[in-house]
Parts: structure tokens; C-alpha cells; sequence
């Protein structure tokens, strides 16, 4: 019985005013509404000579999370990869992506 490869998938998403460019084993809807789950995040192995710093900070904040809901409105992109690159978080500049329009919020 051959064991058939799991699929990597690359989430790229908005937050706070970075970009966030993480590696997950599953995604999917999530029962909140207008959530996206990722679960078993990948990071590249720690027996590298060079650390990012950026890839580290990722790790440290996402240490002991079994599962992250994100935002829909803040996903950039999802994309299927062949293989795990490298997590990191990087300046969101003025570019041209625009966030979806959202309704008015009640009393503002």
C-alpha cells in the first residue's frame, strides 16, 4: 500500500499591516463564519547554518498552535506547492491589492 503525498499549501494573508507567507498541511472553511483553518503549520528545519529572522519570529509566535482561523477578507492567496519554502512576514506596501468592501458596522 503506498502511502500518497500529502499536499503543502502556501497561505498568504494580511495582518496588522504585514503580509504573512506561511506553509500549512491542511486548509479549509471553518464552522465560524468567514474563517479560514490551517492546521500543522510547516517551517523549514532548524539545522540550517543561516536563520532568518523573520522565519523565527513566525515559529515563536505560532509555537503550540494546533490550529489558526484567519480572516477571509485578509487572505491574499492560497496556492498548492510542491515543496516547503520559507515562512516569513514582510512590510505590506501600498500596492494593488485592495481589501474587499465590507457593509457598514451597526452604530458607526
Amino acid at each position: 500500500m503506498s502511502k500518497e503525498k500529502q499536499p503543502i499549501f502556501r497561505v498568504i494573508f494580511h495582518n496588522q499591516g504585514q503580509i504573512y507567507e506561511l506553509y500549512a498541511r491542511h486548509i479549509y472553511q471553518s464552522d465560524l463564519w468567514g474563517f479560514l483553518e490551517i492546521e500543522e503549520l510547516i517551517f523549514g528545519e532548524r539545522s540550517q547554518m543561516l536563520v532568518d529572522p523573520s522565519e523565527e519570529k513566525l515559529k515563536t509566535q505560532f509555537d503550540g498552535v494546533a490550529r489558526s482561523f484567519i480572516p477571509l477578507q485578509a487572505i491574499v492567496r492560497i496556492d498548492e506547492v510542491e515543496r516547503i519554502g520559507q515562512a516569513k512576514i514582510s512590510e505590506a506596501k501600498g500596492g494593488n491589492i485592495m481589501a474587499f468592501p465590507m457593509p457598514p458596522q451597526p452604530g458607526s
